[in-house]
This record gives structure tokens, sequence and C-alpha cells, in this order.
């Protein structure tokens, strides 16, 4: 049985072992660094077959949910529009990109658009002088770095100004079908928190621990199915608890105003 557990931990890609075993008491049996092991590895299969169970529950809920919302045509379409994501709804881009496609076509079209045209295009999505910068940089650094193509690693795609983790995540496993990673937003962040996901409040950090609750071929739809059930359930202010699917999961449930 040891053996097997041990086996099972080596698959695990398990950031944060180091600092969760200095936190457990320390035992006063002999071997007490192998009993802490055990101990974390117990837990952590644990909460990997409940977040598993949870996820499927929601998966169940909404057979639709496939892809990222926000509406493209192109790799390139789409790290345009995560780019203009950022603290805006997927509604709101879709409806300005439907505009914005129309005008710029290419990455050329973006490079040499005109600053103050682009700005008045993309306005409604807010921070719209920043969002114009990243725009045009990333077509500017698409043509002379990539010759003309979106990169398929979270190395390059991080290396445009503008783009982090989570831009770099949905374009890549929504244009690529690449898992590098798990794209989290603020619903992802929001419920992961609440599902018992993760205690972590930063981006990255939360993002590992996803990761390492689910197997590598899920990590695809965590960010998919959270964002659904984030929209249409658990809601920010207050989620709908009595027509939750997982409120007898949650430790959450049920403990809002």
């Amino acid at each position: 049985m040891k053996e097997k557990r041990q086996k099972k931990l080596e698959k695990i890609k398990a950031t944060n072992i180091e600092e969760y075993l200095r936190q457990l008491p320390e035992p006063p049996e002999e071997h007490a660094h192998e009993l802490k092991m055990e101990k974390y590895l117990k837990d952590l299969i644990e909460k990997q077959d409940k977040s598993i169970k949870i996820l499927s529950l929601i998966k169940k809920e909404y057979p639709e949910v496939r892809k990222t919302a926000l509406k493209h045509h192109n790799p390139f379409e789409l790290l345009i529009a995560t780019i203009l994501s950022a603290q805006c709804t997927d509604k709101m881009v879709n409806k300005v990109t439907k505009v914005l496609f129309e005008k710029y076509k290419t990455p050329e079209d973006y490079a040499k658009a005109n600053l103050k045209e682009l700005q008045a295009i993309i306005r409604p999505t807010g921070f719209y002088r920043n969002k114009a910068k990243f725009i045009k940089a990333a077509a500017e650094k698409l043509i002379k770095d990539f010759n003309y193509k979106v990169p398929r690693t979270i190395k390059e795609l991080t290396s445009f100004l503008g783009v982090a983790r989570k831009t770099a995540n949905v374009v890549l496993s929504n244009a690529f079908g690449i898992n590098e990673g798990v794209a989290v937003d603020t619903h992802v962040m929001r419920l992961s928190e609440r599902l018992g996901f993760t205690e972590e409040k930063n981006r990255d950090k939360m993002e590992k621990d996803l990761m390492t609750l689910f197997p590598k071929e899920r990590w695809f739809e965590v960010s998919n199915l959270l964002i659904a059930h984030g929209r249409r359930v658990c809601i920010a202010r207050h989620p709908k608890c009595n027509i939750c699917i997982v409120n007898n999961l949650c430790p959450s449930a049920f403990t809002f105003d």
C-alpha cells in the first residue's frame, strides 16, 4: 500500500509539498518525515477526488460549454479579444470586436492603425489607452519576431506587452488545444476559493494549486466550466446556493447573507 501511494505521489505535481509539511506538527515517531508525507498524500488524494467530482457535476450542468465565449476567427483575433477582456465582460468585448475585426484584418493593420482611432473603438472595454498600446505592440512583435504567427508557448506569449499567464493560457488552449496551465480569471479565482480548491489569493499560486488538483487533460475545461458556473449560479455578491448542483459538496454553500 505504501509503495502504491508513493508511486501516485510521484505523478502529482504538488508544488507546495515542503511548505505543507512544515506546517504539520512533528510526530514523536522515528520516521517523522515519512509520516508527514503519508498524511500529505492522503489529504491530497482525498481533495483531488472531491475536486474532480465537483468539476464533473458542473460539466453535466453545462454540456454546451466547450470553449471561450470570446468570438474570434483566428489565434491573432483571440489574442486581441483576450487582451480586451481584462476587467471587462465577454459580452462587451464581443460587441466591440464585431466592429474592430471588420476594420482591422491583419497584424499590419493594427501595427499601422491610428492610435486615437483604435482607442475610440475599444473605449467601451475600459483601460482603452493601455489596451490600445498592448494591441499595437503585440501586432508589431508578431511581425518582427514571430513571422506573423501567434506563438504556441507560455514563455513566448508572456513576452508580449500586457500578456500574462491568464491571457496566454486562454490563447493556447482555445486556439491550439495546448494545455500549459489553467486560465485564472476573476470567476475562476472566486469559485476556486469558495469550492475549497485553494486557499491562495495570488493568481499564479492559485493556478499551481488547480494544476495539482486536476489532471492535465482537464485544465482547459476547469477554467471554462468555472467561468460558466460563476456567471450563472455562483455569482459574486449573492450566489444562488439553493439551485447549485454542487451545494452538498461546497464548503461555502449557504454561508452568504
